[in-house]
């Protein structure tokens, strides 16, 4: 994601004589960041801001860090001898596909049987997932996104590491060959399936290059989206898809277990997160309506079992803790549309307090909270790694009352313990239009695995 964070810094003026807060800000922050440094000069600062925009938004989107010393800050100079940036060096910096480069993975993609094409956060915007379909019309191969730390072992991809480990080539659309796709290894792909890697950075596609050897059919510099107009903007019509193919491969993402179904009229009793998610879906029909999830185990079933027209989950590094901040940020961008939070309790902990930012700023929006008692993803890999004798130091309270939280900053506060109360509970929520949190009690079940076999 394009951002840029800018932040104080002590003064030029004093630096290396212990100024207040002298510290190594932009060095602090270049290991995490596309780039980083300390503005010189009020004249420049202008350009410096271009700059931190344009790197931003380049090739693979992402964060750039600028450091304000304060006596740049509050220097005082003429307007008219600032040289001003044109608005073309905001821009990303270009990275097209050359013609000759579309016209080989065309040849490529036609002359395999089942390719996949795997496309990266940076298009699950609804911008770049309104690339994808028709990129699949053109390509004549399934088009799918991954943006979830799980891998091909994401719920919301279905089945999809069944026909992963069938495909004979996958060309990698500015997705990264990493952790999420088993790094290109046997049994998750097959020996002798061949690669594509369009990619905006020079050490990705070397490290593919590394990973896969003889493998590699196809390597270029480019940027995702700029590949992909590419191949929509062919002037014939494209390749044709393989028979079969590409139902099997949509059949295998839209399978979900039949077992769950038992779940999802659940009226009584203890509340599964089948049953929760089954709750949730009417709110996310607003054709504007926005989805963010979030937490461990939680935020795999919503993400398994809820669709809307924009989704925004925690990214492949799976760091929990934003969706309070991502709903009041949808708010924001979406004034009238549905915003629905899906989170954990130990998510919830992380920001609660800005519940009364939301108010404040009057964004409302509707935090629905899986209560479960425990930190789940973690207790579930105790389980799995230790046994339950060993599994400790992952519980919370029981019952923690988050929905009085949200009402002591001036929200909405909702308490379920019931299935039969969550259609209630989550229209008065909706109709509330303030920030609200549906504190619902849920059964710790693990994340979900989906598989046909």
């Amino acid at each position: 994601m394009p951002l840029v964070l800018l932040s104080g810094h002590a003064p030029l003026g004093e630096l290396g004589l212990g100024a207040f807060q002298e510290l190594r800000n932009a060095d602090l922050a270049a290991p995490v960041t596309k780039a980083a440094w300390v503005a010189q000069s009020t004249a420049t600062l202008a350009q410096d801001l271009a700059r931190a925009i344009r790197i931003a938004r380049s090739g693979r989107p992402g964060p750039v860090h600028l450091s304000l010393p304060t006596d740049v800050l509050e220097a005082r100079l003429d307007p008219s001898g600032i040289a001003w940036p044109e608005p073309a060096a905001f821009q990303p910096e270009p990275m097209p596909l050359s013609p000759g480069m579309v016209a080989a993975v065309m040849a490529e993609i036609a002359s395999a049987s089942r390719p996949l094409v795997i496309a990266p956060p940076a298009l699950c915007t609804p911008e770049g997932r309104g690339l994808l379909a028709p990129l699949s019309g053109v390509l004549g191969a399934p088009v799918l996104a991954m943006e979830s730390p799980r891998g091909v072992a994401d719920p919301s991809l279905g089945a999809f590491a069944e026909v992963l480990a069938e495909a004979d080539l996958i060309l990698l659309l500015g997705k990264p060959l990493d952790f999420t796709l088993r790094f290109g290894r046997a049994p998750a792909i097959a020996p002798g399936c061949r690669w594509i890697v369009l990619d905006p950075e020079p050490a990705l596609l070397a490290r593919a290059a590394h990973l896969l050897g003889g493998r590699l059919a196809l390597a270029a510099l480019c940027g995702a989206a700029e590949a992909a107009r590419a191949f929509i903007m062919l002037p014939d019509a494209g390749n044709r898809p393989a028979p079969g193919w590409m139902d099997k491969v949509s059949d295998a993402i839209a399978h979900r277990p039949a077992a769950w179904d038992a779940y999802r009229g659940r009226s009584a009793g203890p509340i599964h997160p089948v049953t929760l998610c089954h709750a949730l879906a009417p709110h996310l029909r607003d054709p504007q309506a926005v989805l963010v999830s979030d937490g461990g185990e939680i935020g795999q079933w919503a993400q398994a079992l809820l669709t809307a027209p924009a989704r925004v989950i925690n990214g492949v590094a799976g760091a929990i803790g934003p969706s309070i901040p991502f709903a009041m940020a949808a708010r924001r961008a979406r004034p009238e549309a549905s915003i629905l939070a899906v989170l954990g309790d130990g998510t919830f902990g992380f920001h609660m307090a800005e519940f009364d930012t939301a108010v404040r700023h009057g964004l409302p929006f509707v935090a629905v909270v899986g209560n479960d008692g425990r930190w789940n993803a973690e207790h579930q890999i105790q389980l799995r790694d230790y046994g339950a004798d060993r599994a400790h130091g992952c519980s919370l309270a029981p019952a923690t009352r988050y929905d009085l939280v949200a009402t002591a900053l001036g929200g909405h506060g909702e308490f379920v313990q019931d299935a039969a109360e969550l259609p209630v509970a989550l229209d008065r929520a909706f109709a509330s239009k303030r920030p609200a949190c549906v504190n619902v009690l849920i059964e710790g079940q693990p994340a979900p695995v989906v598989r046909r076999k």
